[in-house]
Formats: C-alpha cells, sequence, structure tokens
C-alpha cells in the first residue's frame, strides 16, 4: 500500500552503534536522567552487550533506525531485556511488539530460561507490552544499577 512503512527487525551491526545510543538517550532524557550505566552501555554497546555474548535489534522503517532493544547476558541461561526504546515519531505502529518478539525467539534459539527486565511503573505501555508478552513481576534486585528501576519482570521461556 501506498504511504505504508515497512518496519524490519535487524541484528545489530557497528553502523547501527549511533541509533541505539541515540534512541535510548532520547526516551531516557524525557522521563528520567541519564545514569553512569546508562552511558557505560549506550557509548559502548558492543563491549558490554555484544561480546558479553548478548545481542541488539534494531527497528528500521524504510531504512531508518526507529527502534531498539538490547538482551545483555545476565547469567549461564538468562538474558536481561533492556535499553528498548521507540522513536516518538514510530510510536503505536507496533514496534514494540515486534522487537520484543525479536528478543524471544532470539533467547528461544539461544537455549535462555528466562528474560528478565527492570523498567518503571511510570512506562504504562511498555509494561503493558511487556505483560502481553508474558512477563510477569518479580521482587525486585537490590543491587540494580538503576535508580529508575521499581518494577523487575520475567518471562519464562
Amino acid at each position: 500500500m501506498e504511504g505504508e512503512s515497512r518496519i524490519r527487525i535487524v541484528d545489530y551491526q557497528n553502523e547501527y552503534a549511533r541509533a541505539f545510543a541515540d534512541l535510548n538517550y532520547e526516551w531516557i532524557e524525557k522521563y528520567y536522567s541519564v545514569e553512569s550505566h546508562d552511558r557505560e552501555i549506550l557509548d559502548h554497546a558492543e563491549a558490554f552487550i555484544i561480546n558479553k555474548g548478548g545481542q541488539i535489534f534494531l527497528a528500521l522503517d524504510d531504512g531508518e533506525p526507529v527502534g531498539a532493544v538490547a538482551l545483555i547476558r545476565a547469567g549461564d541461561r538468562v538474558f536481561e531485556l533492556a535499553k528498548m526504546a521507540v522513536s516518538p515519531k514510530a510510536q503505536g505502529k507496533g514496534i514494540g511488539a515486534l522487537l520484543i518478539s525479536a528478543c524471544v525467539e532470539y533467547s528461544t534459539a539461544q537455549g535462555m530460561e528466562e528474560i528478565i527486565l527492570e523498567s518503571n511503573t511510570r512506562q504504562e505501555a511498555a509494561l503493558h507490552l511487556y505483560r502481553k508478552a508474558g512477563f510477569e513481576e518479580i521482587e525486585l534486585d537490590p543491587n540494580s544499577p538503576y535508580t529508575r528501576a521499581n518494577i523487575r519482570m520475567r518471562l519464562a521461556l
């Protein structure tokens, strides 16, 4: 159809490093303060995610990066779903659901047993997506590096 966007989910490549960081900085700065752990991961995604056995997915709208998510290795059979962001201009197109689906599919293929995540209850749309995907609330991690995290969720695979 004319005018319809073509969303594709792709694996991380070095050329997407800036887009991954920018998309995340945009939403963090809108709602919270950027924390040192954010900078560490976003400015050095390959070192802190890819090289440690994780993965990053980008959502491309006609080739333009409009969404991103990371799977960070959090244990032998556990990934943490982190750094999910969708550009405000691309929200409402189902991109978040596509990114979560890519994470679940990848995690299952990697033999993971669960995906965990931390978020904030202010992120109602994101929490709705997580619950729809089967994530359930669990006890907070007292060692979380994020002061903004006030909810933790888990998806058993």
